[in-house]
């Protein structure tokens, strides 16, 4: 068999760091890592071919040349599939679909052959078996959660990582708790599962073994959902590994706020290599809180912890939503201030949405409030039910936000108040010279410090860097750049009504 693998292309997001990625020449944050692994999973003698739509074209030669097109994505990237669908028709050529778009959403796309949803550890092999007996099913489901011990390694040579800004490995899946909007209990359940200490030590020999220095992420819903587990097995063996090999990765990872209260686990991270942890805040607002069922957020000074977050040498990335039932147009200018005084400077602020599947989405089908699916994209204006706050209001006062927080007066600002608390632990590291690092740094100057509107404050800010906190003039140019990109993304819209009926 030759076996085509393909990832279809992001719009412009927030996280797809379009513009930021320019600054180094770079093609995509990161590779599609279930691809990669799915690859392992496939019989060793078949041939294999991957192509990331996000750092080159999908030729007609590729889809030729394949037997199966194996297409994996998420709901952000919905339009793109449409069209890899199309070309695939048009060359006939079967495909077998899976992941998070496919397993919530499969009824949408009636075009596709054969869909293997859920977790491929389960439904992989018996499709496997059905197609060599010459008689594969349409549809392939379970109800299992899969031991991922028993996950293979991503086959790393079939991506060209230099068009890539950093790699991503996964530990665990799952996360323990239970917020309304939230899906990924509908993808992969309640327990964190892990994967071995040994495991993840491979994969990142893996990756060094390739050649590959620079950052890792760690993809997992809630990294910490396992805190004894990770305190006493991963992280001893990764500290011990990474001291070894002199610190050539750092890492970044999703958890949830309760880091906050465990030093010993902070200490750990950091003493591993870690970095940046995005820890989904939501609202200062205790009662819509409660009503997305957030209670781990609630009765907890929010800001307190996130600063002690930042002391420890973590730099906390935010999530933020706006449009639950219990905002009133106070919240704004809440979350306005909540995100500057917090120094959360890569502050991501969403309109709620209702992924097929969550808790939210049966509430609203119930309350006839539904309208359309989710866009996947959190920051384009679209909602897929009728909100409680005036339509109108809810998105002005969105918009507003957005240009607030990302106007450079306040955003060099915010970088300034996060410098201040942050205190990186300094790791025994072989320093690794990047041709891009100094190449964003040129760049940087050109289009921000010269031509740039907001030149007063980027040039301000490296001042400051330099007579205040000179070990961390790198972060402040990276923070420069990707203030470039969120001002790209979050403000160059208009209100979009998708979905919308009054």
């Amino acid at each position: 068999m030759k076996i085509l693998l393909v990832y279809p292309k992001y719009p412009d997001t927030f996280w797809s760091f379009k513009y930021a990625l320019k600054f180094i020449s770079k093609k995509a944050s990161f590779p599609p890592l279930g691809l990669l692994t799915v690859a392992a999973m496939l019989p060793k003698e078949w041939k294999k071919k991957l192509v990331d739509m996000n750092v080159s074209d999908l030729s007609d030669d590729d889809l030729e040349w394949a037997d199966y097109v194996f297409l994996s994505a998420m709901a952000v990237q919905k339009e793109s599939v449409k069209e890899v669908i199309k070309r695939c028709k048009k060359q006939r050529v079967p495909i077998v679909a899976g992941g998070p778009l496919f397993t919530t959403g499969h009824e949408d796309f009636p075009q596709i052959d054969h869909f293997v949803l859920n977790e491929a550890e389960c439904t992989l092999a018996p499709f496997l078996k059905d197609l060599k007996e010459g008689y594969p099913r349409r549809m392939y489901i379970s109800r299992e959660w899969p031991d991922l011990r028993k996950t293979p390694s991503p086959q790393w040579h079939l991506i060209d990582m230099k068009k890539y800004a950093s790699m991503n490995i996964q530990y665990s899946r799952g996360c323990p708790y239970n917020c309304e909007f939230c899906d990924i209990v509908v993808l992969n359940g309640h327990k964190p599962r892990t994967k071995s200490k040994e495991q993840i030590i491979e994969e990142l020999q893996a990756l060094y073994t390739q050649r590959w220095r620079g950052g890792v992420f760690f993809v997992d819903d809630n990294f910490i959902g396992n805190k004894r587990k990770l305190k006493t097995d991963l992280l001893p063996l990764l500290i011990e590994w990474m001291r070894e090999k002199k610190y050539p990765f750092y890492f970044l990872t999703e958890a949830s706020i309760n880091l906050s209260d465990d030093d010993e686990l902070m200490k750990l991270m950091v003493k591993a290599g870690f970095r940046r942890v995005f820890v989904g805040i939501e609202t200062p607002d205790e009662k819509s809180l409660a009503e997305c069922n957030k209670y781990l957020n609630k009765k907890r000074d929010l800001l307190v912890c996130i600063k002690k977050i930042q002391s420890f040498g973590l730099e906390v990335q935010g999530g933020f939503i706006v449009g639950f039932d219990s905002d009133s147009p106070s919240i704004f200018e809440r979350q306005i201030r909540f995100i500057q005084n917090s120094g959360i400077v890569t502050a991501m602020v969403g309109l709620l949405n209702a992924p097929r599947g969550t808790r939210l989405y049966q509430r609203l089908k119930k309350e006839g409030r539904l309208l359309a699916n989710t866009s996947g994209d959190n920051t384009d204006c679209s909602l897929n039910f009728i909100p409680k706050m005036n339509y109108e209001t809810l998105i002005s006062g969105y918009k507003k936000i957005l240009e607030n927080i990302y106007l450079p007066k306040h955003y060099y600002k915010r970088v300034k108040t996060f410098l201040k608390q942050y205190k990186p632990r300094q790791l025994r590291q072989k320093i690794y010279f990047k041709f891009s690092y100094f190449e964003a740094f040129l760049k940087s100057i050109w289009h921000l410090g010269i031509r740039g509107k907001e030149r007063f404050h980027y040039w301000n800010l490296i001042l400051w860097t330099l007579l205040r906190r000179p070990n961390l003039i790198g972060v402040s140019i990276a923070f420069a750049i990707y203030g470039f990109h969120f001002r790209k993304i979050a403000i160059k819209w208009e209100p979009a009504r998708r979905g919308h009926s009054t």
